[in-house]
């Protein structure tokens, strides 16, 4: 959809429905960001005030934009919130099937895809794209962007694994099926090692950091560059693709049937 016009609650419940997105994916694979889309956002709340909120018999509870409520899923949505935490701000779209363990937090503008654990303690930030059958382990931190309007949002595609503590920040491509082990971060300017392929994979100004399609990602070291660091043993962090899923890989990232 490109209503550019779109604005307000109008464009919340855009969002909300998965009708309007912040990225999305070309037919050739690619991502494409509707810069349209976060300029509105950005503009919602520039001209919105900051007023009391509550739930349910609990006025001025908290305060925040005027039109950003804590959403409400019905039986239709089949999204599953499990109580003690979580909350899903208005402007974030959950597919059907999703799961959230408490306490989560789904910031405006971000897309979940189908079949999605979003899993204890795990973020995932404003305009974020996460594919379907997604595992978002406890305590993840999916990073959100608004500002610059054109910059790449965080994209996890189908069936990515990411592991307890992970993070994933400035735009960062996990292709379908990657696993990030628990512990990775993953920006910008962190070099990963493929030893598979024996090459460095690093983001540029115009392409941030792309996992490839079912890599396995692995938090490691790399020695510093200055002499006096070498002679310290000093070591600086990057992340290391050691292998691409195959069928053991697959059992020891499973998901559990019984927690959908």
């Amino acid at each position: 959809m490109t209503d550019t016009t779109l604005r307000g609650t109008a464009l919340l419940d855009a969002l909300e429905s998965g009708v309007v997105r912040v990225a999305e994916p070309t037919a050739s694979g690619d991502w494409i960001v509707n810069t349209w889309v976060k300029e509105a956002i950005l503009d919602l709340f520039r001209t919105t005030s900051i007023v009391p909120k509550g739930l349910e018999g609990e006025p001025g509870l908290y305060r925040d934009k005027e039109p950003l409520d804590v959403r409400r899923f019905d039986e239709a949505s089949n999204v599953r919130v499990v109580p003690g935490g979580s909350a899903v701000r208005r402007g974030a779209y959950l597919g059907e099937g999703v799961v959230c363990m408490p306490p989560m937090y789904v910031n405006l503008g971000a897309y979940v895809g189908a079949g999605t654990m979003i899993d204890s303690h795990a973020l995932v930030g404003s305009c974020a794209q996460i594919g379907e059958r997604v595992h978002i382990s406890a305590a993840a931190q999916i990073g959100g962007v608004l500002e610059p309007s054109g910059a790449r949002p965080v994209i996890v595609e189908d069936g990515a694994f990411i592991g307890g503590g992970a993070g994933l920040y400035e735009g960062v491509l996990i292709g379908h099926g990657a696993v990030v082990a628990g512990g990775v971060q993953l920006t910008a300017s962190t070099p990963v090692y493929d030893l598979v392929h024996e090459r460095e994979l690093r983001a540029s100004r115009s392409d941030p950091l792309h996992i490839p399609p079912n890599a396995v990602v692995l938090p490691g070291t790399r020695p510093v560059s200055s002499a006096w660091g070498r002679d310290h043993g000093l070591q600086q962090a990057c992340a290391l693709i050691v292998k691409y899923r195959d069928e053991k890989t697959d059992q020891a990232t499973a998901l559990e049937e019984a927690l959908r």
